[in-house]
């Protein structure tokens, strides 16, 4: 399972990364030949999302260095940091930078030559996009295996497939407003349509960053592990011998890795010797049937 999740996720950087370095490429030299703000916007934001991929990538290479004398839980988390800074860019890069050129071109108004151009260009860049977004969302059919997608959507501990998804929402929603604003700037001949077009796109792209952030930002602070997984734990634990009542127990995600930590009344009738067993052997029985968990405590104990 949890190679599974990791597999699905560089594919989905990888579809997402191969995408917008094409699609940047030709927004840029479409920007250069007609004139378009929003057609450069799409360019820079283009550009900012190719750069996500590579931080993306490299959080989640970082996060599966081994565990050390300083970082006994290991560098799980780094995948949350990466991804919160990927939120970061996306807003300051891609939202900000998109309102300026907006604003800048209602202000400076400059004739735009050759809309076709950047028209083909727009509607190859969203066939492309497209293309990433079905991949990532078939790496994420992958991953929920089953739950629905909202209900992933709200849990799931993957920072990396959430940013992607993120990121290719916002890319198509962006490539289509771009369009529709040129389009309208080509029938008209009013050039203000395709700042307006910018500034829009700015706005979708803020949206989306926050959202992204906000949902990193809980992970990066510590999130308790998937709701299926602590369920899991749940049941296990019921199952076993010699345990009385679990007082308190508590999960913390590290990027693909889990860690429980759990207080439990034994059954008074035990020895220490019978009890001790039997905690050991809850915690081989938890971790065969629950990949993720990589650190399982138990305390026994007599009161919470």
């Amino acid at each position: 399972m949890v190679g599974s999740t990791h597999d699905s996720t560089v594919r989905a950087i990888l579809y997402a990364f191969l995408a917008n370095l094409g699609i940047a490429i030709a927004k840029s030299w479409a920007a250069v030949i007609t004139g378009s703000g929003s057609m450069l916007a799409e360019a820079i934001h283009s550009y900012a999302d190719t750069g996500n991929q590579v931080l993306l990538y490299l959080g989640l290479k970082q996060s599966q260095r081994p565990p050390d004398a300083d970082h006994p839980l290991g560098y799980g988390k780094l995948s949350y940091f990466w991804s919160f800074i990927v939120a970061i860019l996306l807003f300051s890069m891609g939202g900000l930078f998109s309102i300026y050129e907006g604003y800048h071109k209602l202000t400076h108004p400059e004739p735009l030559s050759q809309i076709w151009i950047a028209i083909v260009v727009l509607v190859l860049a969203i066939f492309l996009e497209g293309a990433s977004l079905l991949g990532a969302l078939r790496e994420i059919k992958k991953v929920r295996a089953g739950r629905p997608f909202g209900e992933w959507l709200v849990h799931t501990r993957n920072s990396e497939l959430v940013v992607v998804l993120g990121e290719d929402i916002g890319a198509q929603l962006g490539l289509i407003l771009a369009l529709g604003f040129l389009v309208v700037a080509s029938i008209t001949g009013d050039s203000m349509f395709d700042a307006l077009g910018s500034i829009c796109i700015g706005v979708v792209l803020l949206i989306i960053s926050i959202f992204v952030a906000w949902r990193v930002k809980s992970l990066l602070v510590g999130k308790s592990a998937d709701p299926d997984i602590q369920e899991a734990i749940d049941a296990i634990i019921g199952e076993q011998e010699g345990i009385d009542r679990v007082f308190n127990a508590i999960t913390i995600q590290f990027g693909p890795d889990t860690m429980l930590a759990v207080k439990v009344k034994m059954n008074p009738a035990l020895n220490i010797n019978d009890a001790v067993e039997n905690i050991n052997a809850l915690e081989v029985k938890l971790k065969a049937r629950i990949p993720k968990l990589k650190w399982c405590f138990v305390e026994p104990d007599v009161t919470d």
